[in-house]
């Protein structure tokens, strides 16, 4: 898939009492000249969103699903008076994704990532027989088990151990989800890696990460709430990147809203950070380096050992291939913004004094870095300045419900043969 565009044809969807018919469309492929990551091109030009009660799916007419599932929740903007007001920022919009019921946001992962996992499940056929294998830091791991759990569809979870706190859930899962895990000590690369094993065998295949448009495209939701809610495109964006994937969808939505021509024709300033004292794209962009610069693997485990924002961990993102955030950065005039722990911290307890509700240390290192910017004098105080919040309200869920922990069926040594992983995960679906 890397040397083709794609165009995606989304017709519109019915609705038919609790369940939808399935969308329509299809996928027209061209050559190009080098590897570029796919891009769909909507029949909708003009955005059309839907009733509240489609959730996710309200932004069908730009998301290349076939199908719509149960339980989604669409990303929440809102002006902020409080963190607005004490930043001396005139147009801050805050886009909240995740469990805020005052504010109507309905994530019960309480992160973004179910816009991706309820997009990529939605493109899925319904008669899909494959397993679905996704490797995540946690955050990713949450949505998809919730999203296919509640939809039996079966997958296939790889997640460093680590991170296993990650594994949380408001109620049992079904048996058509199975996590596996990389001994303590691995990071998400070394997830990743363990997944990719599986994928030799006809009976999994990949989610894609970045590559998939609706991966892409279900994370884009967050800039379609926005730009509705306000009525124009921002000036800013800003975003904590671990993969640069939700800020690729970003510059994405912004050209697909510029060509519906409804929001205006401006540009926003993708404005991502990074967590020290793991900052391989930051190092590169200050480098102004299409290519990540040589980073040791045994000090990249290290170094994502010792930041909070533990999803922000990834070795291999999709910086440098054409059409990803190194180009999006460039073509938005856009930064790459580092901050410390420490910073984070000092910002998720600003967010949660201001705003009312506590969020996730990704969360924390984009407020983090508005602030920054903010004090340094970099940003208009009459600018309009988009903050999306990746995840949120997680303190809040726990304190009113039990919780349960998805155990790993296997735990996997760094040095496991790909033979033996394959081996014994498809036992676990025999």
């Amino acid at each position: 898939m890397e040397n083709i565009e794609a165009t995606a044809y989304s017709l519109m969807c019915v609705a038919t009492g609790d369940e939808f018919a399935d969308t329509g469309w299809t996928l027209e492929y061209r050559e190009c000249d080098e590897p570029s990551l796919v891009r769909a091109v909507y029949k909708c030009k003009k955005l059309g969103v839907k009733e509240d009660d489609y959730g996710l799916y309200k932004f069908c007419d730009w998301l290349p699903v076939n199908r719509m599932l149960k339980g989604s929740a669409a990303p929440v903007t809102y002006r902020s008076k409080g963190l607005g007001e004490r930043l001396g920022l005139r147009n801050l919009y805050i886009t909240l994704n995740g469990y805020c019921p005052e504010r109507g946001a309905g994530m019960t992962t309480c992160s973004f990532k179910e816009t991706e996992a309820y997009s990529v499940c939605g493109r899925a056929k319904s008669d899909e027989d494959r397993i679905l294998v996704v490797a995540s830091a946690g955050n990713t791991a949450r949505a998809f088990a919730k999203v296919c759990s509640e939809n039996n569809i079966r997958l296939l979870l790889s997640v460093p151990a680590d991170n296993l706190s990650a594994m949380w859930f408001e109620k049992p899962l079904e048996p058509c989800v199975k996590l596996i895990a990389c001994e303590k000590g691995g990071d998400y690369f070394d997830a990743i890696r363990l997944g990719d094993m599986l994928l030799k065998s006809p009976k999994f295949y990949a989610e894609g990460g970045a590559k998939n448009v609706a991966r892409r495209d279900g994370m884009a939701t967050t800039v379609l709430s926005a730009v509705t809610t306000i009525g124009r495109i921002p000036d800013y964006y800003f975003q904590a990147v671990g993969s640069g994937t939700g800020a690729i969808a970003a510059w994405e939505a912004n050209m697909r809203l510029i060509e519906d021509g409804s929001y205006g024709d401006n540009t926003m300033r993708l404005m991502v950070s990074q967590n020290a004292p793991f900052v391989p794209m930051y190092d590169a962009w200050r480098a102004d380096s299409r290519a990540l610069l040589p980073y040791d693997a045994d000090k990249a485990r290290r170094d994502a050992s010792i930041i909070d924002a533990k999803v922000l961990s990834n070795r291999k993102p999709p910086y440098g291939i054409k059409g990803g955030l190194f180009d999006a950065l460039k073509a938005t005039d856009g930064n790459v913004l580092v901050v410390t722990n420490a910073q984070a911290r000092k910002a998720a307890r600003i967010f949660e004094e201001t705003e009312g509700v506590d969020i996730h240390p990704a969360a924390a290192v984009a407020t983090a870095s508005l602030i920054k910017e903010v004090e340094a004098g970099r940003i208009d105080p009459d600018a309009t300045v988009m903050l999306n919040i990746t995840g949120a309200g997680e303190k809040r869920f726990k304190a009113d419900r039990e919780v349960f922990e998805l155990k790993p069926d296997i735990v996997f040594p760094l040095d496991a043969s790909a033979d033996d992983v394959l081996a014994r995960v498809e036992a676990l679906f025999d």
